[in-house]
């Protein structure tokens, strides 16, 4: 049975082509959605280019026919703006603010009881990003569903980039004597992707055991190829760094990503190795260093001074880690140290956007801010001879409409996560302090 899916605002400005994600049903776009639509369309941010997205592809709609009436979709459903089922009464009885959020609650509710009294069995859905109209809609006898199209994976199905595997000490045997290990043998039940690292552990109880990583065409588990030697003052001091540090120092791999929770080291690892890279081994002109300047809790507001002043709040974290590999004594010194090596450059990514970048080692920290839209920017904005690392952790998202399942970077991981190009890991445990640890654990 067909249904009908009232649109929340937020869904059009999250995902511009959310229409055309509900098949063969019927989709209501409410009048006031519009309005609040044109009201962000003047933005200069990711809200206003979805705004204009919005408009755009509802005036291509026009051609085909009157959107108040309903136009067909190419995937079999319906579009329709609506203008009849605006009666405020029966939501007012329970939430007396007449607020745009409640004005699309009463078109989904004159929905619902109209359907009711025609004795149809189309189901209401109003789908919103918002979790108090969600729970209004529940207060109103309402079914209210998120909007998950645009979700990569669920919290238990992101690819982490490691697996261990238990197997005949035998199986460990022929690896340590042959260095590689064909994968079909084993009857594996899923999928090793490429670059990714799996632990060999003895079935029968004893310690012996291998670390080895997946080769790029997925056929073979080879040896990886670095020791275990610091990189610039820094050791892996748990599997995952290792092989963090093994995808960081691999030029043959020009993306990677690095997910974990506070304080597991993705930022320090990946400074590590884009000094090493730039400084030492003159792999790479220069090191670009750049995050999202998306505030936690209460934006500061406008800054004085010049761009690099007013960039420094932002950036601060960046130059702490920096500070430490530097292992300068004195505040200051450090900015004394960036403009003597001029090969390391610390940006907002703001600057970084419609650049061409080539050459260079590129770090982007707190990718977990950013959309599928300014991710697939950003990616798409490395130039010849570069590697770019996208750093993050999907459970600190200060962005209003992402979450840990539909941030661009999580979304970037799982659409390359087949890609021989690329390659992940995820750090699981915290290296930072036993307190960081706790608090990223219990809080």
């Amino acid at each position: 049975m067909k249904k009908i899916f009232v649109l929340d605002t937020n869904v059009l400005l999250h995902d511009p082509n959310a229409i055309f994600a509900f098949e063969e049903n019927e989709v209501v776009i409410p009048a006031i959605v519009l309005e609040e639509i044109d009201s962000k369309k003047r933005n200069a941010d990711e809200l206003g280019r979805n705004a204009r997205g919005v408009s755009r592809l509802l005036d291509g709609l026009r051609a085909t026919g009157h959107l108040h009436d309903g136009v067909k979709l190419e995937n079999g459903g319906t579009v329709k703006v609506e203008l009849n089922h605006r009666s405020f009464a029966k939501v007012q009885e329970m939430f007396g603010d007449i607020s745009n959020d409640n004005r699309i609650l009463a078109v989904a509710l004159n929905y619902h009881l109209e359907e009711q009294e025609r004795g149809s069995f189309r189901t209401v859905v109003l789908v919103s990003k918002d979790v108090l109209v969600r729970i209004k809609a529940d207060v109103l006898g309402l079914t209210a569903e998120d909007y998950l199209s645009d979700r990569a994976a669920g919290p238990n199905e992101q690819y982490v980039g490691h697996s261990t595997l238990k197997v005949h000490p035998s199986v460990i045997d022929e690896f340590y004597s042959y260095r590689t290990l064909p994968i079909k043998p084993l009857g594996l039940s899923y999928t090793l992707y490429p670059h990714e690292f799996v632990i060999l552990k003895d079935e029968m109880g004893s310690g012996k055991s291998a670390l080895l990583k997946v080769s790029e065409d997925s056929l073979q588990l080879m040896p990886l190829f670095l020791s275990n030697e610091p990189v610039w003052g820094i050791s892996a001091r748990n599997a995952q760094q290792r092989m963090a540090l093994e995808l960081l120092l691999n030029d043959d791999i020009p993306l990677v990503t690095i997910t974990g929770k506070a304080g597991t080291g993705k930022t320090l690892l990946a400074l590590a190795a884009g000094l090493l890279k730039v400084e030492d081994e003159h792999k790479y002109k220069k090191l670009l260093i750049a995050r999202p300047v998306v505030p936690m809790g209460k934006d500061i507001g406008y800054l004085p001074g010049e761009k690099e002043e007013k960039l420094r709040p932002w950036m601060q974290p960046i130059y702490d880690n920096l500070e430490y590999l530097f292992d300068t004594k004195k505040s200051g010194d450090i900015d004394k140290i960036l403009m003597g090596l001029g090969s390391i450059q610390v940006e907002a990514l703001t600057y970084i956007r419609g650049r061409s970048i080539p050459g260079q080692f590129i770090i982007v920290d707190e990718a977990q801010n950013l959309t599928r839209h300014e991710v697939k920017t950003i990616v798409s904005r490395v130039g010849e001879g570069s590697k770019i690392i996208l750093l993050g952790d999907p459970e600190q998202i200060d962005h209003p409409y992402l979450d840990s399942a539909s941030n661009g970077l999580t979304y970037l991981v799982e659409r390359f996560k087949q890609q021989g190009i690329s390659g992940h890991i995820t750090l699981e445990k915290g290296e930072r302090s036993k307190l960081a640890q706790v608090a990223a654990d219990l809080l």
